[in-house]
């Protein structure tokens, strides 16, 4: 079950639409729904869905920012130790955002809150995702927030 407010009630999607907003529904934040009959999804054929959701954040853009990762139900961030342009190359890829500017250390976009979830990250570049890469297990790691790593892409 979710918590707080319930957005969407007697959604009717055609299938054709490009996000769920657009779908047909009650007025946006009306509803006669309890958070037991909340909707779920489980899609197949995704690559997206084989990776650990990432995002950038505190960037001036979508595709600017510092890594964070989602993990066991909480974002996390990525240590900077060994982070290069090849891992850049993989975040940038992941999230669709064209190619890597940039692979910036030391927090250049703030520091992040929470576990530190990856430490000496190794990418080949190749990787269509930042959990496919070579790293140190999930949430071991010698690092603090001052050493978040961050991504700049095109």
């Amino acid at each position: 079950n979710g918590h707080g407010t319930i957005w969407m009630d007697d959604t009717n999607c055609t299938g054709m639409e490009t996000t769920l907003a657009t779908c047909p529904a009650r007025a946006w934040g009306h509803n006669n729904c309890y958070h037991a009959e909340d909707a779920g999804v489980v899609c197949s054929g995704s690559d997206v869905s084989r990776f650990a959701p990432i995002r950038l954040v505190d960037g001036p853009g979508d595709c600017a920012g510092r890594v964070e990762v989602f993990l066991r139900d909480r974002w996390g961030t990525v240590c900077d130790d060994s982070w290069d342009f090849l891992d850049a190359k993989v975040v940038c890829r992941q999230l669709g955002c064209g190619v890597v500017v940039s692979a910036p250390r030391r927090a250049q976009f703030g520091q992040g809150q929470g576990p530190i979830w990856l430490e000496n990250v190794h990418c080949s570049g190749t990787e269509a995702g930042l959990s496919e890469c070579r790293a140190s297990s999930w949430g071991l790691h010698g690092c603090g927030h001052q050493e978040d790593a961050s991504v700049v892409c095109s």
